[in-house]
């Protein structure tokens, strides 16, 4: 392979490994992983989200309380944008999370969408976040509407849960 095509190939190979820190990281949100949150951090990272700023690892301290006050959350990524420069690499990845909260009145869906921008380091060969700042452009807050809460739908449809109960860490287990 000529050296232009083996550079092109190992770019590949980082943003894809980046890419999987991204995703991993909504993994970890959503089922309230902080040793998996954390593992996308590496350990002098930061993180600003706005109504917090501090160190990644006082954001998992702060993050899980928050995200257990919900009754589940759903981040999904879209548009990631990577730019590798050496062992470093920014990157733009646009979310849209939601969150079930419940409220005396019943459960509401609250929905927020923005975009993370992330500075990553390459270090011990292992990409992880340097820093995160979380960039908020809308949300929407509405009463729920979803039936899977009733019958019958309730009583057949497997729902996610947070922790390691939810039916995917059995699956990536292969115990699925």
């Amino acid at each position: 392979m000529s050296d232009g095509r083996d550079a092109e190939l190992h770019a590949v190979i980082d943003k894809q490994a980046i890419s999987d820190v991204i995703h991993r990281l909504a993994r970890a949100i959503d089922r309230c992983d902080k040793a998996l949150i954390a593992s996308c951090f590496h350990e002098d990272a930061t993180d600003d989200h706005g109504s917090f700023k501090g160190t990644a690892a006082e954001f998992c301290d702060w993050v899980i309380p928050v995200l257990q006050s919900m009754e589940a959350t759903q981040h999904n990524i879209h548009n990631v944008l990577i730019e590798l420069s050496g062992s470093n690499a920014l990157s733009e990845s646009y979310f849209v999370a939601h969150h079930r909260i419940a409220t005396p009145d019943g459960p509401n869906d609250m929905i927020a969408a923005g975009r993370y921008l992330d500075r990553f380091e390459k270090r011990d060969g292992k990409w992880r976040i340097a820093h995160r700042h979380a960039i908020y452009d809308w949300s929407r807050n509405d009463p729920s509407t979803c039936q899977w809460d009733k019958p019958p739908a309730a009583d057949i449809l497997e729902r996610g849960k947070r922790g390691e109960t939810d039916p995917s860490y059995a699956h990536f287990l292969g115990r699925s």
